[in-house]
């Protein structure tokens, strides 16, 4: 009995399952709704094309130089018995400090030796103008006697004076050679190099020291053969924006002072001279930017007018791919005027308002269907 029952309800369920297939089938064989249009276009994005002014920036690597160099040497003869404690390789020195001392006995004693001189080069002078006044009064009371210039000392009077002067000369060259046995600093320096102690013969003129002034640096910045073209009608006193190479990329700002006015032989470039004040920031909180530091001079040139500005990626053989009114890819072929970084400057093969396709295809070609999304508030919105 229970397997009786088991078969009836099986054989139930099987016509329930056979109606239920057959309904559906009929339902869709029935259905004429077309299938849904599978879109093939590719999605591109665009950004619309406007003309702009641009100003031009000029850019260069240089090293940073001392803009006052100077070598130290003694104008006098002797043996050092003075020496600052800064002077010596990596020391600062003020403007005016005493740097070193040669012994000054020999200097002394021939700057009184030379004053003695000189007041006995003026006593001879007030005995010899005594003599010439007397002659000269006598010739007076005897006008019809004949007198010589000889007989009226004028010849000994001229040579008195002029051993006066030459006794004067004398003097100042002693005390002028008693003064530099003290040299002092000509600027706010750096002592470069140095090769000097106490107790050192030195002979005149004899170079011992390197020093570079620390009030001011240059740097000597490179402007390429194309760029002189975009250069500013006025560059003296135009700001520069100095970055210097490395992990730290400290920023210092500079003026220009002046235009080499040559062109260099080898690599076709002109100079411009870029001051810095207080390049080791002894004055201000500035970082410093020590003498032989490689950085990186910019400034603003010219300004472009009227130009389209693009990233490079976006300019392909000179060739910018639009999206024409059929909603199909067009290239134009442009006019680049300039290159700057990742950025064209571009002059002619576009219009405003043209849309340029930011998101290339991997394979673009003429002709090529897009679907245009641009990108707004929350989400996409498609175009076309």
């Amino acid at each position: 009995m229970k397997s009786n029952g088991f078969t009836l309800a099986l054989a139930i369920l099987v016509l329930v399952a056979s109606g239920v297939i057959f309904t559906i089938v009929n339902a869709r064989a029935n259905d004429d709704t077309p299938p849904a249009e599978v879109d093939m276009r590719t999605p591109v994005r665009i950004e619309l094309a406007t003309r702009g002014d641009y100003p031009v920036l000029i850019s260069g690597h240089a090293t940073v130089e001392p803009m006052d160099t100077t070598q130290l040497s003694p104008q006098v003869s002797g043996e050092v018995t003075f020496l600052h404690e800064q002077f010596l390789e990596g020391g600062r020195v003020k403007q005016g400090d005493l740097l070193f001392s040669i012994e000054k006995d020999a200097y002394e004693a021939a700057y009184l030796q030379a004053d003695a001189l000189l007041m006995q080069a003026r006593a001879d002078l007030i005995e010899q103008q005594a003599l010439a006044d007397v002659a000269a009064d006598e010739a007076r009371r005897n006008p019809k006697m004949t007198y010589t210039d000889l007989s009226l000392r004028k010849p000994q009077l001229l040579s008195a004076k002029a051993s006066v002067k030459s006794a004067e000369a004398a003097l100042r060259i002693a005390r002028r050679d008693l003064d530099k046995c003290d040299v002092h600093a000509p600027f706010d320096a750096l002592i470069v190099s140095t090769d000097l102690g106490v107790g050192q013969f030195l002979a005149a003129g004899s170079p011992v020291a390197v020093l570079y002034g620390t009030q001011a640096a240059k740097v000597l910045m490179p402007i390429a053969g194309f760029d002189r073209a975009f250069l500013p009608d006025s560059l003296v006193g135009r700001p520069v924006t100095l970055t210097k190479s490395g992990a730290d990329a400290d920023t210092r700002r500079g003026v220009i002072r002046h235009d080499t006015g040559t062109i260099d032989g080898d690599t076709r470039m002109s100079h411009v001279v870029v001051q810095i004040d207080d390049p080791y920031a002894l004055s201000s909180n500035a970082e410093p930017l020590p003498f032989g530091s490689f950085v990186q001079a910019r400034f603003e040139g010219r300004q472009l007018r009227g130009l389209f500005q693009l990233p490079q990626e976006l300019v392909i053989n000179r060739r910018v791919w639009i999206v024409n009114d059929a909603q199909e890819m067009e290239p134009r072929r442009v006019t680049v005027i300039r290159e700057e970084g990742d950025r064209f400057y571009i002059r002619d093969g576009l219009t405003s308002d043209d849309r340029i396709i930011t998101t290339l295809p991997e394979n673009p070609r003429t002709g090529m269907r897009v679907k245009v999304i641009n990108a707004t508030t929350g989400a996409d919105h498609e175009q076309g």
